[in-house]
């Protein structure tokens, strides 16, 4: 059976040959790391086992099973997983069972929190807690505010938003940036 493995390590020009053999069927087997899961789009790709995919998000193991199952032919994504964890084992099943990507987006952001607005966390609670994820109305509501409060203040230099300005300063620093 013809196959690779697709690598990190390789340079630019040996992983675009070997995925345009994959592509035009010259290759059955690709072995990959995650770094696959972007920028495929191979209509023959039927089948695709994600070792240890408990450590994956939904949305990362989303983008994976969007790898297969583009042709005709019928298309399994397999997710493997030893002794996962608890959030682990319920991030698989949530999986399992929701198709919509922004309801998986939803659900992540449940079980790992958001992370850092403006660091370099992906996952856990923030130090600001803003409102529950249940208060959509409220956030809706600030959003537009904020909206507002911008269109007309952009800089936030009216001496009416001076705490406001020195708040988000505390909190988020933007080293010569802009909130926006």
């Amino acid at each position: 059976i013809p196959r690779s493995l697709y690598s990190v390590s390789k340079s630019g020009s040996e992983k675009d040959k070997v995925m345009r053999h994959f592509r035009a069927g010259e290759l059955d087997i690709l072995v990959s790391t995650a770094v696959v899961e972007v920028g495929i789009d191979v209509p023959n790709a039927a089948v695709m086992l994600v070792e240890s995919a408990d450590r994956f998000g939904l949305s990362q193991l989303h983008q994976f099973r969007g790898r297969v199952g583009r042709g005709q032919e019928q298309s399994y994504c397999m997710l493997l997983a030893q002794n996962p964890s608890e959030i682990g084992r319920e991030r698989l099943d949530i999986i399992e069972k929701v198709n919509d990507g922004f309801v998986l987006a939803e659900e992540d952001l449940k079980l790992r929190g958001p992370g850092e607005f403006f660091g370099t966390r992906q996952s856990g609670l923030p130090d600001l807690r803003m409102a529950k994820l249940s208060d959509v109305g409220l956030l809706e509501l600030a959003r537009s505010e904020a909206i507002k409060l911008f269109e007309t203040d952009p800089s936030l230099e009216k001496p009416e938003h001076r705490l406001l300005t020195e708040e988000l300063a505390r909190v988020w620093p933007t080293e010569g940036g802009e909130w926006s």
